[in-house]
C-alpha cells in the first residue's frame, strides 16, 4: 500500500537502483568531520555539566586568578674587608743623655766667683702652676740668651709672714723644694738643661739650685 502523494517504484526501477548502488563505493568519513563531531561532543558536554550546576544552585568551578607577584627580596650590600689604618707614626722623642749633677770642681768656682753665675730666679710666695710656668720661661730664655749656669731658688719650705697673717695654714711646706727637680727631669725641660745640683750654703744650701744650661742645637 502506497502512501498519498508518494510514487512507488516499479520492479525494473528497484532492479536498476540496486545494481546502480552495489557499482558505487562508499566514501570513508573526514577527519575534519570526525574532530569537528568531537568538538561538538565536548561542548555538549561542558554545557551539560554547567546546566547542571546552575539547577543544583553552585557556581561553575573558575581557575584562581595569580596575585601580584611579590617584590624581590633587597640584598644586602657587600662590605669589601678592607684592611684596618695603620695609625699614624709618632715621631721619636728627642733622645738626650741622662742629667749629670754640677762637678765638685764647677762648684769650687762658683763658691769663689771664679764661676759667674750667670742669672737668677727666686720662686718663693709662688703656687706650683704659677712657679712652673715661670721656670719654664725662665729656661726657655736662658738658652736663648746663651746663659751657661743659672741659680734658682726653691725656698726651704718655711712660710712667710704675709701667707701666715692671710691664713693660708694649708699650705704645704718645702712643697717647691720637691717638685722643681721633677719638673727639671721632665721631658719638656730636658732640652734646656745638661743637670742640676743643690747649691752650696753661701747661695741657699738645700733651698737653692745650680741649673747648667744645655747649649741650643744650631742648624747647619
Amino acid at each position: 500500500m502506497s502512501r498519498r502523494g508518494r510514487r512507488t517504484l516499479r520492479p525494473e526501477e528497484e532492479e536498476l537502483w540496486r545494481r546502480v548502488a552495489e557499482s558505487v563505493d562508499r566514501l570513508k568519513p573526514r577527519r575534519s568531520t570526525r574532530r569537528g563531531r568531537a568538538a561538538k561532543n565536548a561542548a555538549s558536554q561542558d554545557a551539560t555539566s554547567g546546566d547542571a550546576g546552575d539547577a543544583s544552585g553552585g557556581s561553575p568551578a573558575r581557575a584562581p586568578v595569580p596575585g601580584p607577584a611579590a617584590p624581590p627580596a633587597p640584598v644586602p650590600p657587600r662590605i669589601s674587608a678592607a684592611p684596618p689604618g695603620k695609625p699614624a707614626a709618632k715621631s721619636p722623642a728627642p733622645n738626650h743623655p741622662p742629667l749629670a749633677p754640677l762637678e765638685r770642681r764647677t762648684v769650687q768656682r762658683l763658691v769663689r766667683g771664679t764661676h759667674a753665675i750667670d742669672d737668677r730666679l727666686d720662686l718663693h710666695g709662688l703656687t706650683q702652676e704659677a712657679a712652673k710656668r715661670r721656670l719654664m720661661d725662665f729656661l726657655h730664655r736662658a738658652q736663648a740668651d746663651g746663659l751657661k749656669t743659672v741659680l734658682v731658688i726653691t725656698g726651704k719650705g718655711a712660710l712667710g709672714t704675709d701667707r701666715f697673717e692671710a691664713g693660708d695654714f694649708t699650705a704645704e711646706r718645702g712643697v717647691l723644694r720637691r717638685v722643681v727637680p721633677e719638673w727639671l727631669r721632665m721631658p719638656g725641660a730636658r732640652g734646656l738643661v745638661v743637670g742640676f745640683s743643690e747649691a752650696h750654703a753661701a747661695h741657699g744650701g738645700s733651698g737653692a739650685l745650680y741649673v747648667r744650661i744645655r747649649r741650643p742645637k744650631t742648624g747647619r
